[in-house]
């Protein structure tokens, strides 16, 4: 009889992901990497704080204005999430102002402020000023038939308290001055101004010191940037739309102006001024961020990207050609050989755009069908199916239109695909297709050939230098019949029949995770060795995570690689270490999903597009593909997980409180293991 357990006390999932953002801020402070890359993750993590509170915050202020007691989402829910969030703006501007910028100053790289330049520098900040600036400032006074201006989200803005009369002998004393979107917020000084150093001025700076010209007349009391991050998850229902593309359009138009979620002003605001601008957003006061510097450090990634100075920069690397290719023999006549792994960014993307060139070029080849996620702004992927059409072959690209935050570009690719002749379908309804597949068919003697490529991640030349992912080009009859079969379910909405294969979210992935935790949950109940290995980006789903639990309970060994958010608590009862997590977080982004299970020296490998998360699991289109290739499978066993978890520089482990530890960190008594990390491992070994 199994013993009873209590039940099992979830870790907060919205806490996790600022603890993830925790462990990426750490590396602003990791004094091995170079400087404008310790500023680049500063940056990143801004950004993705920008992104949690545009998706994920809203429903926790709206507990705060209800005064909410009761349910997973409260006062207090709002509140812990809310100290927590503080507490790493804060560590933020600390490393920012007191690390960065001294080391980067040392290093002549400078941000000067208004009050360190020299005359020089001013009058050519004021004649910048004057020529780029001041035409497109157009100050807002707020008076009955000026109300308070609609301000978009995160968009940088002054308020302004005025003294004196306006020019009509009002005292009107609240002014709003948006800064424009389309100037640069970095200026790089001339280099006559900057005594052989590289210097830069803020655009908010520079509107900061000519205020007062901006108000002729009257006297500039008080003021402060700020900025609003809004509620911007796009909702649609797909069900009551006869055009999900022009629907979409339209509410991308308002996106912009959705609930208030966060309001960001200097450290110095006047009370006044920020009661006013709570108050006009309806915001609780733990909503308000006052910061010590730049409001919005995710735009001084211009920094990084416009100093110079290849010492303040990781050494560029040049990924290898996949060991399974040779330059210049044909994908086709190499795939008739067996599979080829792609293990991304060691070894080069160019592969892909390169077997699809080749498929587009071939007379033989009679369609092209792929699914566009997230594809970045490189358009070769896109100027070569627009190719393919114009050569006669069959196009068809599954587009999804609601991958957030690029909305827009999707729409935009279906609109030029569309423009050529090309077929373009949007997917099921109600589901996100999140699956990453390209299939040709090409004609071979008296029949039909299939040759296909599958990716845990999109289709992005630019992020698959920084992602790491796997993918396989592969002319499995079998595989590429179930992708053929997946394509024709997505487009013609007919039943999927039973695939060979693929194993497919929403209609049996799931369910297949679950009945192998099962199976092996019973082997090791029955004395046999068990083992599971799991890599992915977020572990949220609970009854996977039920599942893991009840399986360490029962004996199986479970090592969890999870780079950002997980639900599971390694100290539950019964575990007994039997469940460890850990999270590599250094140069590059882990992006690979590896599913191994070892049952009774039985292995089963899968790779896949989807996270073990409730949306993956049961609102997208995912596929899981398996490794039936020993060499293959070994490989990735040995470069994504073994490696990962031998990683002792850039791997946290997640501890019995919820908190993560350095991998590496220094335990009294204990030797310490030889440095080792898998991201420059890896580098190293592709790479030379």
């Amino acid at each position: 009889m199994s013993p009873a357990y209590p039940p099992l006390k979830l870790l907060n999932r919205d806490a996790s992901i600022l603890a993830f953002n925790q462990r990426v801020l750490s590396l602003a402070q990791n004094v091995d990497y170079p400087l404008l890359e310790r500023l680049r993750f500063l940056c990143i993590v801004s950004s993705n704080l920008d992104e949690f509170f545009e998706v994920r915050v809203a429903p926790h202020v709206d507990a705060m204005r209800a005064n909410e007691q009761h349910g997973d989402i409260t006062v207090h829910s709002f509140q812990t999430i809310s100290n927590a969030a503080h507490a790493l703006v804060e560590q933020q501007y600390q490393i920012f102002n007191n690390e960065l910028m001294p080391a980067l100053a040392d290093q002549g790289v400078h941000l000067v402020s208004h009050c360190d330049r020299t005359a020089e520098q001013r009058r050519w900040v004021s004649r910048y000023f004057e020529s780029s600036v001041r035409p497109l400032l157009v100050p807002v006074a707020l008076d009955p038939s000026h109300p308070f201006p609609l301000v978009a989200n995160k968009a940088l803005n002054f308020i302004v308290l005025l003294g004196g009369d306006d020019a009509f002998g009002r005292s009107n004393n609240i002014a709003i001055v948006k800064v424009p979107r389309v100037l640069p917020r970095l200026i790089k000084l001339p280099k006559t101004l900057s005594d052989k150093q590289q210097k830069f001025v803020s655009l908010s700076s520079v509107i900061r010191a000519h205020l007062p010209s901006l108000f002729t007349g009257r006297d500039v009391l008080n003021f402060s940037q700020f900025r609003v991050t809004r509620h911007s998850d796009l909702a649609v229902d797909e069900d009551d739309v006869k055009n999900l593309r022009t629907a979409l359009r339209k509410g991308l138009a308002h996106r912009n102006f959705g609930e208030a979620v966060r309001l960001e002003v200097s450290h110095g605001c006047d009370e006044k001024l920020a009661k006013l601008l709570l108050q006009q957003f309806d915001l609780p006061k733990e909503s308000m961020y006052r910061v010590n510097g730049l409001v919005n450090l995710a735009r001084l990634m211009q920094l990084a990207d416009l100093a110079e100075g290849n010492h303040l920069k990781f050494k560029p690397f040049e990924p290898a050609l996949s060991h399974q290719l040779q330059g210049n023999q044909s994908f086709f006549t190499r795939l008739k050989q067996g599979d080829v792994l792609i293990h991304q960014p060691y070894e080069s993307f160019e592969s892909v755009i390169d077997f699809l060139r080749e498929a587009v070029n071939d007379p033989n080849v009679l369609s092209i069908q792929q699914t566009i996620y997230r594809t970045g702004s490189d358009p070769r992927m896109l100027k070569l199916l627009q190719e393919a059409v114009r050569r006669g072959k069959e196009v068809m690209a599954v587009v999804e239109l609601k991958a957030r935050f690029d909305e827009e570009a999707n729409i935009n690719w279906a609109e030029d695909l569309e423009s050529v002749g090309a077929q373009v379908v949007y997917g099921v309804v109600g589901l996100k297709t999140h699956a990453k597949m390209l299939l040709v068919m090409r004609r071979e003697g008296e029949g039909l050939k299939y040759y296909g490529h599958v990716s845990t991640g999109n289709y992005n030349p630019r992020t698959a230098r920084l992602y790491t992912d796997v993918s396989m080009l592969t002319a499995d009859p079998l595989i590429t019949r179930d992708m053929e079969h997946l394509f024709r379910h997505i487009a013609s909405q007919i039943k999927l029949p039973r695939l060979k294969k693929l194993l497919v979210a929403p209609f049996n992935l799931h369910r297949q995770m679950l009945a192998k935790i099962k199976s092996a949950e019973t082997a090791a109940k029955a004395g046999k060795p068990t083992r599971i290995i799991l890599k992915m980006n977020a572990l949220t789903d609970e009854a996977l995570v039920l599942a893991l639990v009840k399986a360490g309970r029962a004996g199986v060994e479970v090592d969890l690689i999870l780079r950002g958010a997980c639900i599971l608590p390694v100290d539950a009862a019964g575990l007994n270490g039997r469940i460890r997590v850990r999270s590599i977080i250094g140069r590059l982004l882990e992006h690979s999903r590896v599913f191994y299970f070892n049952i009774d020296g039985v292995e089963n490998m899968w790779l896949a597009s989807a996270d073990w998360m409730n949306r993956n699991m049961m609102r997208r289109i995912e596929i899981a593909w398996p490794i039936d290739n020993a060499a293959n499978r070994a490989r990735i066993l040995r470069e994504c997980c073994q490696m990962s978890l031998d990683d002792n520089q850039d791997a946290w482990v997640l501890t019995a409180d919820g908190s993560y530890l350095l991998a590496g960190a220094k335990t009294k008594g204990v030797t310490a293991a030889p440095a080792f990390s898998v991201q420059q491992h890896l580098i190293q070994q592709y790479t030379g």
